[in-house]
Order: C-alpha cells, then structure tokens, then sequence
C-alpha cells in the first residue's frame, strides 16, 4: 500500500480549500459569506462557515445546513462530515464581506462612486486603520479604466503586511462588461486578536512622556528626615 507524499497532500489540501470556498462564494454571497475553515480529525472532517447572517446559512430549522452537508458529501465524495456556522464578530473589518456587499450595491444599479465612498466610510467609522478599494472596467464610458478609492494608512510590503492587511477580490458581470472589486482593510492592533492582529508592527514606537526630572543639588540640600527607633515587640502572651 503506497503513501501519499507530503507534497501531494498539501497541494491536496489546497486544492479542497479553494474548490470548498469557491461553491460556498456562489451560493452563500448573498447571506453574507466571508471565508471558511477547515478542521480535519481521524474521525470526520469539519467546516467552519464565517458569515454575517449566520441564520440564512443555517435556515429554517437547519434545513439548508443539512442541503449543504451532503452537497459537499456527494461532490466531494466524504463520508464523515460536519458543517457549522460561524457568525464574523466585526464585519467591517472583513474584507470579504465588504467586497460582497459592495457587489451588490453595484449589481442594484448604485453609483460607483456613491457605493465605494459608503463602504469606506463604513470600513473607517468601525475602527481600521486605512481602506483601500479599486474598481475596473467599463464604469462609464466604452473605455474601460480603474477608480481607486483609500483613506487612512495602509502598508504595501513587508511582514506585517502578510498579517495586517485583509484582502478580498470579487468580478461582477454588468450589462457592458465585467467590473473587478478589490477590496484591502488595514486592521488595528489588538494584545486580545479579538478586535484586530495580536502581533505588534516591528516599526511602530511608542514614545513615552518623560518623567519629571529631580535636581540633585536641590535632593541633597533637602533636609532628611531623623532616625527614629523602634522599641522591640513585646510578648503578651501568658505562659501555659
């Protein structure tokens, strides 16, 4: 019986991901999906739905939960497996969900700059640190171009980048052409990585107020205050 290499199973691994997070984009954009989790165990395999509207997901009574289960199942072909659904605690801070929400705007016949300036808005009044969204395509005219639209600090490079900076990319098929949305969110710093990344920026400093200085001649001229000792305890206690 032959293994499979490490290799293989990760690029396996991979390939599950992104074929489980790319159904879930199709029919869960509208409920507010914004990612998906994987937990494999010798037992069964486990997916953890992130999403915004966790009810939709789920259903009336979990109906569409169990719809969904054993999709995966049949088009997978897995025996054991568990979905559940996780609801995103601040959905700002998603970028995901900002994408989707921004392509239904544009689907509902919005205007691109009034679309793109309310999700920025929304993004930077619920604590990020910057906002970056680019439109291409035909937007107006027969000639396509690209809108960009940011605000606050954003990093481009480096290892805090990897960590601090959420991205999300969507297409949207309008009337004369397809639109491109890229969505990037600066997160905050939070110790907890509850509200924003635990890890701290390598390049932030934080510099400190002074203390208030002591002159020394003015310490040594202060008159010091004289010994006084202290009498020794006495036992109270009466003897058995």
């Amino acid at each position: 019986m032959s293994t499979q290499s490490k290799k293989r199973s990760v690029v396996a691994q991979g390939l599950f991901y992104a074929e489980v997070n790319n159904l879930f984009t199709e029919m869960l954009g509208e409920d507010g999906y914004s990612g998906v989790e994987i937990r494999k165990t010798p037992a069964r395999t486990e997916i953890i739905i992130r999403a915004t509207r966790t009810q939709n997901v789920l259903g009336e009574k979990g109906r569409r939960i169990r719809e969904l289960t054993s999709l995966v199942k049949q088009r997978f072909g897995l025996k054991n497996v568990e979905l559940y659904a996780e609801r995103v605690q601040n959905r700002a801070l998603c970028a995901t969900a900002q994408a989707e929400s921004l392509r239904f705007k544009l689907l509902g016949g919005l205007a691109v700059r009034r679309a793109c300036y309310g999700v920025l808005r929304y993004v930077m009044e619920h604590g990020a640190k910057g906002c970056e969204i680019i439109i291409t395509g035909k937007l107006r005219a027969q000639r396509a171009k690209a809108m960009k639209f940011k605000d606050g600090y954003m990093i481009k490079s480096g290892y805090a980048a990897t960590h601090y900076v959420d991205k999300a990319t969507r297409h949207l098929k309008m009337k004369q052409g397809v639109l491109g949305i890229k969505v990037s969110i600066m997160m905050p710093f939070d110790r907890t990585g509850k509200a924003g990344v635990s890890l701290a920026q390598p390049d932030v400093i934080t510099v400190h107020e002074p203390k208030d200085e002591v002159d020394p001649a003015a310490a040594a001229a202060a008159p010091k205050p004289a010994f006084q000792p202290q009498a020794a305890p006495v036992d109270t206690q009466t003897p058995q």
